[in-house]
């Protein structure tokens, strides 16, 4: 027995850091620093756990750098302002306006205590950073500050800076004097570092060139061309572990490069001789805007400029380790892979597939096509996954989510090349991989043969064969869904229909016509014979598979129904809209049993976990969310506070018939019980004649609870009186209480009250209306008085 979905929470998500800009690794390697649109992101390097969110000035962040100690973090913005950040606590500790036009560049000395800057205005300025004042002033560039980089040698510092007059030059910190005037290179001045021996200072510049100096000496000692608009170079320490490479460079003197091919490379310094490049990822676009040199790991982080982090091992020879996604623009697809479902493939207004880790969220980039990624799937099992592209191809992948090398994780092992327009619809089959059927733009369906699909030795030269192309729409084919027997498919377009076909012919057997705008997803039930649709219209529809009649439609989602899916045993539906909401559906009685909103653009897409613990949905904001059903542990928390307010109602009636009217009021308030509480007082009252007790209310006990009462019950219960008060039945004890609470609080005590004046607004007109009622009675006293007196006479 299946029970229904009718709560979910969002557990975690999937969001981006990184949105272009500079990135940093701490020394120690514990956090990643990135910009994300106008704020800083602070998250830990090894687990992915987000930190901080520096919230910036609502500017554009330029540049920033980190204390070597990993303490502080000084960054600048468009806004003109540099403000110095405690990483520990995420607070900013101090803001000073640092130039007149924006701050380019920046780096910290090693002992932690300056900062040099580099502005758009041609100066450079060197900063105490704790104490927060200027120390330098350097003029002499005649165009925007590029470069800046401390240098410490003899017990001397200086600061070596470069510019877009294509010009480097060495100040002396100690005289306040430039003491070189370095020119070579005809371009923008993008990378400065020293050497260990100090000597030796390399350039690098969008010229392709890499000049090395000796810049005591003020001579240019070498040129190297590099053949790329370079955009970072940096020394390797001398302890890096080079073993791995050719004998020629043990021992040497290496230098690393990045730039707009995208690789990144090693040279040696002394002849200028590529050492090793990376190999170059297959159908790869993207340029190097930094390097990051982790020393403590020796890794190059290489900042790409579709926002990612890719890290490169220098003792294995350069080979990818590890990367992070800064940014996912809109989520279009998702799909569990794996065959715990432990992974989530997703499509991303990328050419690159992203397939992350759901319970680290390390990500793995799987680069293969040549355009964006539109729509994916994977087979039963989760070994194999498929992706079709606008770049009119589907690639199969082999899926082994457990490799130790991320370039085995994910192998293609196929291409279907055929399509004349965009891939926007894939569906494998649930009881094989023998076959896959794809639909188009170009508005055909193909059906590709599988059955010389190597899994054991996956090759991207395989290429599948088309057994017959169908013209499906007359407009783009949007969805394509396989019935769970393989036996027929339906397909959705933006022609309004949705068509039923028979898998192995490619005959149309029905179409499902009532949809009144463009299908953008269709869905078989895994038990009945019914297929679910949604539609640009705000509805879903169920149809039924044998005479394509409309048997159901939902409404409820305010715009464009993307997305639907079936859970529980094909009881439930699960659907996502372009009104940001995630809507769970029963579909006996047609309710809407749940809405979940942790979206604020378009839902793309939607997939569910094997076990339905979880649904994954993506969109248009960029996240992921990561929806757990908690039904079961609800109902558990509601039955559970049933049973604790039964035993509770228990125990009232056993403190009343005890007469331990402390603990009886404290836990009739705790309840939310005010009818048994006013029959509390009305016994209490009621038992004064018995007992011919002085006390307020008929009790000491009683008078003693009202004084001592907290200010949370004490508003409960003067609330309780204002509403007892409204009613002369019960008048005389919601006065009897009010006077043991006025005996018994002070005025002062009372007003400090949240609701103090609501509360009192609704005792006083009640309150006169029983004294007027009461000074009426005695006048009609006196009637009885004269009469009596009148008789006596």
């Amino acid at each position: 027995m299946y029970r229904s979905f009718n709560s979910f929470k969002s557990i975690k998500t999937i969001e981006s850091i990184y949105t272009g800009g500079k990135a940093l690794i701490t020394a120690d390697e514990s956090l990643l620093i990135t910009t994300l649109n106008e704020d800083i992101e602070v998250t830990e390097l090894g687990t992915g756990k987000k930190l901080h969110t520096l919230e910036g000035d609502t500017e554009i962040v330029t540049t920033m750098a980190v204390k070597p100690d990993g303490k502080h973090l000084i960054s600048a913005s468009r806004s003109l302002q540099m403000r110095v950040w405690d990483l520990e606590q995420g607070t900013c500790v101090r803001s000073v306006k640092a130039h007149t036009s924006p701050v380019i560049v920046m780096d910290i000395d090693p002992s932690s205590t300056l900062v040099a800057t580099g502005g758009a205005d041609g100066l450079v300025k060197v900063w105490d950073i704790d104490r927060g004042y200027c120390t330098h002033v350097f003029s002499g560039h005649r165009g925007v500050v590029s470069a800046v980089k401390f240098h410490h040698m003899g017990g001397q510092w200086y600061l070596a800076s470069g510019a877009d007059d294509c010009e480097i030059r060495i100040w002396d910190l100690q005289t306040k004097k430039c003491v070189a005037v370095l020119k070579s290179h005809v371009s923008v001045i993008r990378g400065l570092d020293f050497s260990a021996d100090g000597h030796t200072l390399i350039s690098g510049s969008r010229d392709k060139v890499v000049n090395v100096w000796d810049w005591k000496t003020k001579k240019l000692k070498a040129t190297y061309p590099i053949y790329e608009t370079l955009e970072t170079v940096g020394f390797i320490s001398n302890d890096a572990d080079v073993s791995a490479y050719d004998d020629e460079f043990q021992g040497s003197e290496l230098f690393y490069t990045g730039g707009d091919s995208g690789l990144v490379r090693i040279w040696e310094l002394k002849t200028g001789k590529l050492v090793k490049a990376q190999d170059r990822e297959e159908n790869s676009r993207h340029a190097i805007t930094d390097i990051i040199y982790a020393h403590k790991s020796q890794l190059l982080a290489a900042v790409t400029n579709d926002q990612n982090i890719l890290m490169y091992s220098i003792a294995e020879r350069l080979k990818r380790v590890k990367q992070i996604v800064g940014y996912n623009d809109q989520i279009v697809d998702v799909t569990y892979v794996g065959p715990e479902d432990t992974h989530l493939a997703a499509a991303t207004n990328s050419e690159h597939l992203r397939v992350y880790n759901v319970e680290t969220q390390d990500c793995d980039l799987v680069y293969g096509h040549k355009d964006m990624i539109i729509c994916l799937d994977r087979s039963t099992d989760g070994l194999v996954l498929a992706t079709g592209s606008k770049d009119r191809t589907v690639r199969l992948w082999k899926v082994d989510v457990d490799a130790e090398e991320s370039v085995d994780r994910f192998k293609c092992a196929g291409i279907c090349i055929g399509h004349t327009e965009s891939v926007g619809a894939i569906a494998l089959p649930h009881r094989s991989t023998s076959f896959i059927i794809t639909g188009s733009q170009d508005r055909t369906i193909k059906y590709w043969h599988l059955g010389e699909l190597n899994l054991d030795n996956p090759s991207d030269s395989y290429r599948p064969r088309s057994l017959y192309t169908h013209q499906g729409h007359e407009k783009d084919i949007n969805t394509i869904a396989i019935a769970p027997n393989d036996k027929l498919f339906a397909t959705g377009s933006q022609d309004k229909l949705a068509k039923v076909w028979k898998v192995d012919t490619g005959e149309l057997i029905g179409t499902c016509k009532g949809h009144k705008r463009g299908v953008w997803c269709v869905k078989f039930s895994p038990v009945d014979q019914v297929i679910a649709t949604t539609s640009g219209d705000k509805t879903l529809k169920l149809w039924n598979v044998k005479d394509f009649s409309c048997v159901k439609t939902f409404e409820g989602h305010t715009n464009s129904v993307l997305r639907v899916d079936f859970i529980t045993a094909g009881m439930q539906l699960v659907s996502g809209g372009s009104d940001g909401l995630v809507k769970v559906w029963t579909i006996k009685t047609n309710v809407c049993e749940t809405t979940l909103d942790n979206h604020t653009e378009k839902v793309w897409a939607l997939a569910v976990r094997k076990d339905q613990k979880f649904i994954a949905s993506g969109g248009a904001d960029s996240v992921v969310n990561f929806w757990e059903d908690i039904t079961k542990e609800e109902q558990e928390q509601e039955l559970k506070q049933q049973e604790e307010l039964i035993i509770k109602e228990q125990e009232l009636q056993n403190f009343m018939r005890k007469k331990d009217y402390l603990n009886a009021i404290l836990l009739a308030l705790s309840l939310n019980q005010p009818f048994r509480l006013l029959g509390l007082f009305r016994n209490v009252m009621e038992a004064r004649a018995e007992t011919n007790d002085n006390s307020i209310s008929g009790s000491d006990a009683v008078d003693k609870v009202l004084a001592e009462l907290a200010p949370e019950n004490l508003e409960k219960l003067l609330g309780y009186v204002r509403d007892w008060n409204t009613n002369a039945k019960h008048a005389t004890i919601a006065q009897t209480v009010l006077n043991a609470i006025l005996a018994s609080h002070s005025s002062e005590e009372l007003v400090s009250l949240p609701k103090a004046k609501e509360l009192i607004d609704g005792l006083l007109p009640y309150t006169d209306r029983h004294f007027q009622r009461l000074d009426d009675l005695i006048t009609q006293s006196y009637i009885v008085d004269y009469t009596l007196h009148a008789q006596e006479e």
